[in-house]
C-alpha cells in the first residue's frame, strides 16, 4: 500500500440506474418522477427512483405512501433485472474497448485500472468524454458520473462530488478543496458510527481526517481498519481486486403478506432459492461444504441456522434435504408447530467453503458422480433452448414461477464475460410474476386508434412492443 499519486484509475458510476433503465425502455416515461418496485404493493419500498422523483424528495428505501405524499404524480413499475443486466453487460464492452483491467464492482458501477495505458492515452478526461458519448450512442438516456484518481477510493468520492453526469479529477493539487465541500459520511464507507468515533477523537471533516496521523485513526477504529483509512485518503490503493473470486453466494427474497400466508408458497420459495444457488454453482463448476438458512418475521425476530456438510454439494434438492432436517429437528426439539408462519418476512439461503469441480474426490461407493453427470447435461440442454425453464425437475413444480427474480446488486461475476459470452446468460431472461394484463377501458371516446388503459391502481407497469 505505498503512496502513489501518480498512479491512474477510473470509477464509472451510473446515475439512476435502474429507473433511467426503464426510462430508457420506455420513452413515454423520461422526464416524469418514477419509481421502482420489487412488487406491486401499496407498501411496496422504492429500491430506485429517477431524477425528477429524487428532486421532489423521493429516497431510496421509502414506502410507496409515504413517497406519493411527497410526489402525488409519481408513476411506479416493477423490476425488469434481465434488461438491467444486458445494460451492464453491454456498458462493461464499452469500458472494455478502453482498458483490458475492468472490474465491475457492482451492476451500475466499475473501476478501471489505467496504471498500463500510460503510453496510450494522453489524458484520461478525454477517455472520459468518449466513455460517455459512447454510452450515449447505445443508451441515449442513460447518464454516468465519472471520477479520476490516484486510487479507487479517491476516484468513487469523485462520482459523489457531480453525481449527474459528472467528471471529477482528484489530484495532490486539489484534493483538500474537493475533500472540504464534503462531510464525513459524504465518504463510502463512513457511517454516522464511524462518524462519532471520529468525532470524539476531534475529527470533524475529511479534510482533518485525511491528515491525521495513523496512530489516531487506529484509535479511532479500534485496529488496523485506521491505517486502510490512512492510506485510502493518501493515494495509496487499498480496495482494487482484479482477481477476488465468489467466497461466498446466497439468495434471498422478501415476501408479500399474501405468500406468507401459504406454507406450500413459502416451501416453493425456499425450492426457488436453492435452484437459484444450484444454477450458479453449476455455471461456476463449484461445490459448497457449508449452507446457511435465515427466516427473518415481522416482529424483527429471525431463526438461523448453519449446515457444515461432510461432502460437497451442487444439488439443489439436496441443499433442501439438509434445510428441512435441521428445521424438523428444531420443531421436534422445540415443540414448534413450524417455523414457516404467516408471519414470516424474509427467506435467505447461503453457501460457502467452495470446492472447485476440477478437483472434486469422490467415494467409490457413491453414485454421487453420475448424478453431477446429470446435472451438467441438463444444463447443457437447457443452454440449448432461449429459456432455462425449458427443463425442469420435478421439485421446481412445485408451485411454479413463485420467486420473482432480483436485480443482483453485487452478484456481478456472474455476468463476465467467458468465451466470448456471459458466463451465465440466464441472469440476462426476464422471469417470476407476469405482468398485469392490459385492458380497455369501459366507457371511452372513439380514437383514431384503440388506447390502453390499466386497470387498477394507476402504477406503470411494463408491456410487450409489436416487435416481440
Amino acid at each position: 500500500m505505498t503512496a502513489n499519486s501518480e498512479s491512474l484509475v477510473m470509477y464509472v458510476d451510473m446515475n439512476s440506474y435502474f429507473a433511467s433503465c426503464e426510462q430508457q425502455r420506455h420513452p413515454e416515461l423520461r422526464g416524469k418522477p418514477l419509481g421502482v418496485l420489487t412488487y406491486d404493493s401499496p407498501n411496496a419500498a422504492v429500491i430506485a427512483a429517477s431524477v425528477e422523483a429524487k428532486n421532489a424528495g423521493v429516497k431510496t428505501g421509502m414506502r410507496l405512501g409515504d413517497c406519493r405524499a411527497l410526489c402525488p404524480g409519481m408513476l411506479t413499475t416493477t423490476t425488469h433485472p434481465g434488461w438491467y443486466r444486458q445494460i451492464h453487460v453491454d456498458i462493461m464492452a464499452i469500458l472494455r474497448y478502453y482498458c483490458d483491467e475492468v472490474i465491475p464492482k457492482s451492476i451500475d458501477e466499475a473501476v478501471l485500472n489505467f496504471n498500463s495505458y500510460r503510453l496510450v492515452y494522453n489524458d484520461l478526461t478525454d477517455v472520459a468524454k468518449q466513455i460517455k458519448a459512447d454510452i450515449a450512442k447505445k443508451y441515449d438516456y442513460l447518464k454516468c458520473s465519472i471520477g479520476i484518481a490516484p486510487n479507487s477510493f479517491l476516484a468513487k468520492v469523485g462520482t459523489e462530488l457531480q453525481k449527474r453526469d459528472g467528471l471529477v479529477r482528484i489530484t495532490t493539487d486539489n484534493i483538500d478543496e474537493h475533500l472540504a465541500t464534503l462531510k464525513l459520511t459524504d465518504l463510502p464507507g463512513i457511517a454516522s458510527a464511524n462518524e462519532r468515533r471520529l468525532n470524539m477523537i476531534g475529527i470533524k471533516t475529511p479534510v482533518q481526517m485525511r491528515h491525521s496521523s495513523p496512530a489516531l485513526l487506529r484509535k479511532a477504529f479500534g485496529g488496523v481498519v485506521g491505517n486502510y483509512w490512512y492510506h485510502r485518503l493518501n493515494f495509496a490503493e487499498v480496495d482494487l481486486y482484479s482477481k477476488a473470486e465468489n467466497r461466498t453466494m446466497s439468495a434471498t427474497r422478501t415476501l408479500s403478506s399474501k405468500q406468507s400466508q401459504d406454507r406450500q408458497v413459502l416451501e416453493s420459495m425456499l425450492i426457488s432459492l436453492c435452484t437459484r444457488l444450484e444454477q450458479r454453482l453449476v455455471k461456476s463448476n463449484l461445490f459448497c461444504k457449508e449452507l446457511s438458512f435465515s427466516i427473518r418475521y415481522k416482529d424483527y425476530t429471525r431463526w438461523d441456522t448453519v449446515i457444515k456438510l461432510a461432502d460437497p454439494v451442487q444439488d439443489a434438492m439436496e441443499m433442501i434435504g439438509y434445510i428441512k432436517e435441521r428445521i424438523a429437528h428444531f420443531e421436534y426439539t422445540r415443540n414448534v408447530t413450524t417455523v414457516f408462519t404467516d408471519k414470516t418476512m424474509n427467506l435467505g439461503v447461503g453457501i460457502q467453503s467452495f470446492v472447485k469441480g476440477d478437483v472434486m474426490q469422490y467415494s467409490l461407493f457413491d453414485n454421487r458422480m453420475r448424478k453431477d453427470v446429470v446435472r451438467k447435461v441438463m444444463y447443457q440442454i437447457k443452454d440449448r433452448f432461449e429459456h432455462k425453464n425449458i427443463v425442469r425437475k420435478g421439485g421446481e413444480l412445485y408451485i411454479p414461477e413463485v420467486m420473482k427474480d432480483a436485480i443482483g446488486f453485487g452478484s456481478v461475476r456472474d455476468m463476465n464475460i467467458k468465451e466470448g459470452e456471459v458466463k451465465n446468460k440466464y441472469m440476462l431472461e426476464e422471469e417470476g410474476i407476469p405482468r398485469p394484463a392490459l385492458v380497455r377501458p369501459k366507457v371511452a371516446p372513439k380514437p383514431k386508434e384503440p388506447e390502453l388503459y390499466y386497470d387498477g391502481d394507476p402504477i406503470f407497469t411494463d408491456f410487450i412492443p409489436d416487435d416481440e
